[in-house]
Parts: structure tokens; sequence; C-alpha cells
């Protein structure tokens, strides 16, 4: 069975903004960082890994649900605590963009990795309403 259009379209803005985000903590010049003070090399760090956390814990989720749609698991085993969209108050906290002491290619990162957790969080919650009450 294919997977529906919305998760093949989120699959691809995950993959995607991995790639970017990738590619940004690979490649930023570390040298324009020296010479920020200590307390915001830390942020940058800090916040490179929310991005990281939240397209990972993405991709696992839409990967759990590519598997339903193919048929290798069930809706209600993707639905369990196992397959859970985690990372909570980390994932969830939408500060970052508004420091303007970040880089602006992290801040940009930051705003549309926590547009894209919030809205796959959203399916999440469907997803597992549906699995509920379906009993």
């Amino acid at each position: 069975m294919e997977a529906p259009t919305f998760f093949n379209g989120t699959y691809d803005e995950t993959m995607a903004l991995l790639i970017e985000a990738r590619n940004y903590i690979a490649y930023h010049d570390a040298a324009s960082h020296r010479a920020l003070p200590p307390h915001v090399r830390l942020q940058i760090s800090y916040e490179s890994m929310r991005v990281t956390s939240r397209l990972t814990q993405v991709m696992a989720w839409l990967l759990a649900q590519k598997a339903v749609h193919a048929g290798e698991m069930t809706r209600e085993q993707a639905a369990s605590d196992d397959f859970a969209l985690s990372g909570g108050d980390i994932c969830t906290d939408p500060s970052g963009p508004d420091n303007e002491q970040l880089p602006e290619g992290l801040r940009s990162l930051l705003e549309r990795s926590h547009r894209l957790y919030m809205r796959v969080a959203r399916l999440d919650e469907r997803a597992r309403d549906a699995v509920a009450l379906a009993g």
C-alpha cells in the first residue's frame, strides 16, 4: 500500500532538513565561532543538538508510519510507546529563532524544525487517538 501523499511530502521535507542541518553543522565556519563568548558557543551547540533531536525523532516516527503503510507493522504497533514521537520539552520548546546571538542559519533551522516537529506531533496524536477509538 502506498503511503499517503502528505506522508511522502513530510518525509521529503524531513530528509531535506536533515541534510541541511548536517551540512550546516559539518561545514559551518567554526573559526567564526571562536570569537564568540563561551556562553554563546555553548548555546550554538545546544541548539544544534535540539535541531538534530527534532529531526531524528520526526524521521523515526515517519519510518514507522511508512512501515504501517507497507504492511510491515500494524497501526497498533506504530501507536505504541516504542514508536511514539518523543523529545518532549526539549523538542517542543519554541525558543532559539529569536536569539539574535545565534547565527542566522541555525535560527532558520530551529524555526523550521520546530514547525515540522509540532506538525508531526499533531499527526502522532491523531494516529494514537484513532487506534484508541478503534479499540
